[in-house]
């Protein structure tokens, strides 16, 4: 059979980013006075921009980098209603009315996207597709009937099918209609245009280093020597800048790996596929432009592999298994992408949108994606812009950022033990005992004295030396290799090898050392 003349194979690159350029926008260059001052231009910042800029209030969104360059670049962009921690589990923290509204959330989610991208003319490969939930190896069908029956009873439009589409996946499986996909960067590159057309500002490349309530009801968003005084701030940058304690003890950083494949055009349905393991496999189609005149193809997606943010750094490994178990299963060809992202697990599956816990009634955030950020941003927009204009709204409770779910606190205990066993860091021995150890393009953790210094390698030679405590709350960094970034293995944050700060909840950078 004849191959195609592959695309540029892109290492932690995702098709979205590869592939969709962004409206080029300024940085922030002088006060501004605005109704609402959104700081995070992801999934949840631009759909509350577009919304409350379409409701006229006058919007400033602000970002650290371009537009939708945080973890939104790093989804796989499935857009289901089928909760990634599992119905049964949902329902034992939650009840059923909960879970109902859950379903109804992420539904209306997905609809909404359908409507901006048609009232916009977005052309972003939006298409409704069913969704297979599988049986992993050694997993009983007695799983899939538990999940079933509770899928029913929380409004899912579900059914048990004996076989799945795809043959190697066996059977049976549960078979979700309605669900969808999307390019995401297609469909937010029409969305921030719509918001400038419709009067917002969006000011990207502009740090944000502190938020301050005010007495009189205005808040100051601070970026560098400029301020924007808003009557409400919204805080959607994954995990909160302005918040030290009260969310990060409620929600884990963990990090998943991708990769995307090409296949030929109808050999694989259409739909979106998960398994039963723990961390699972989930599977979709993104069709593939090509100019090589060899036919069409797809992209297969496929990620998984998870693990602790900061506790393990064997990115090509992770991408070389979830390579072997797709083509065990899909009829695959060239690699085109590998890349990894970085989910927020909740201690109960489900975001925390709202007010910001012990702070003014005028502070908002968007944060714990659970794996389902794309919804979970969008519902994020669609709730924020609601509490903002007071309009009432049937999901503010449910994903109140001040809630506390007692059963769930196995999991709060268990994730929060992990956290203090990193602390234990302090205390070990370097990884390397000299500079000299550390080669080209790496980096690695030496004790100096009572200290501990985080030193890299560029692939010139040039060595850069940072102290190795995370600013956040005094983590020890770990070294990402793929991803040539310092890690706090405690609350996400994530640093570039010189310390510049690149996701929070640190919103400052590592600390440099005189050579």
């Amino acid at each position: 059979m004849k191959r195609t003349s592959p695309l540029p194979k892109a290492k932690s690159q995702s098709i979205w980013a590869a592939t969709v350029k962004m409206p080029v926008c300024r940085r922030l260059s002088q006060d501004v006075e605005t109704d609402v001052c959104i700081v995070g231009a992801g999934i949840a910042g631009l759909t509350a921009a577009y919304l409350l800029t379409k409701a006229g209030k006058r919007v400033v969104l602000l970002d650290d980098g371009p537009i939708a360059s945080g973890m939104t670049q790093v989804t796989t962009a499935h857009l289901s209603n089928e909760i990634d921690d599992g119905f049964t589990k949902m329902e034992h923290w939650h009840g059923e009315e909960q879970v109902r509204l859950a379903v109804e959330s992420h539904g209306a989610a997905i609809d909404r996207i359908e409507e901006i991208a048609s009232e916009l003319g977005i052309d972003c490969d939006f298409r409704r597709v069913d969704g297979y939930l599988f049986l992993a190896p050694g997993h009983g069908k007695e799983y899939l009937e538990d999940e079933f029956a509770a899928a029913q009873r929380a409004g899912c439009d579900v059914e048990m099918v004996t076989e799945s589409p795809v043959e190697a996946l066996g059977g049976p499986c549960l078979r979700y209609r309605n669900q969808a996909r999307v390019h995401i960067y297609k469909y937010l590159a029409g969305v921030a245009q719509a918001i400038k057309k419709q009067g917002g500002k969006i000011c990207t490349n502009t740090h944000v280093e502190s938020i301050e309530a005010g007495d009189n009801g205005v808040a100051k968003v601070k970026a560098g020597e400029f301020t924007v005084a808003a009557i409400a701030v919204v805080v959607a940058t994954n995990t909160p800048v302005n918040d030290r304690f009260a969310i990060h003890t409620k929600q884990f950083p963990y990090m998943t790996y991708v990769i995307g494949v090409r296949v030929r055009r109808g050999s694989v349905p259409d739909a979106l596929y998960w398994d039963t393991l723990d961390a699972y496999h989930y599977v979709r189609l993104q069709p593939l432009e090509t100019h090589d005149g060899d036919g069409e193809w797809d992209l297969l997606i496929v990620g998984g592999e998870d693990h602790k943010s900061g506790q393990a750094d064997d990115a090509d490994e992770r991408h070389e298994r979830l390579l072997s178990w797709t083509r065990e299963r899909f009829p695959v060809e060239n690699v085109e992408f590998t890349w990894g992202g970085q989910v927020m697990e909740t201690m109960d599956g489900l975001a925390f949108i709202g007010r910001n816990p012990m702070d003014r009634d005028n502070i908002y955030i968007a944060t714990g994606d659970s794996g389902m950020g794309i919804t979970h941003g969008t519902i994020a927009g669609m709730l924020l812009t609601d509490m903002i204009l007071g309009r009432e709204n049937p999901w503010e409770q449910l994903y109140d950022p001040s809630r506390k779910n007692i059963r769930a606190a196995g999991t709060f205990a268990k994730e929060n033990l992990n956290v203090a066993g990193q602390y234990a860091d302090w205390v070990t021995p370097g990884e390397v005992t000299s500079v000299d150890e550390i080669e080209p393009g790496c980096g690695a953790i030496m004790r100096r004295g009572m200290s501990k210094v985080a030193v890299s390698r560029d692939e010139n030679g040039r060595v850069t030396e940072l102290s190795a405590v995370c600013p956040h709350l005094e983590c020890i960094v770990h070294w990402n290799n793929a991803e040539k970034t310092w890690d706090c293995p405690c609350h996400v944050s994530r640093f570039h090898a010189d310390g510049e700060v690149i996701n929070g909840p640190a919103n400052s950078n590592l600390k440099p050392i005189e050579q």
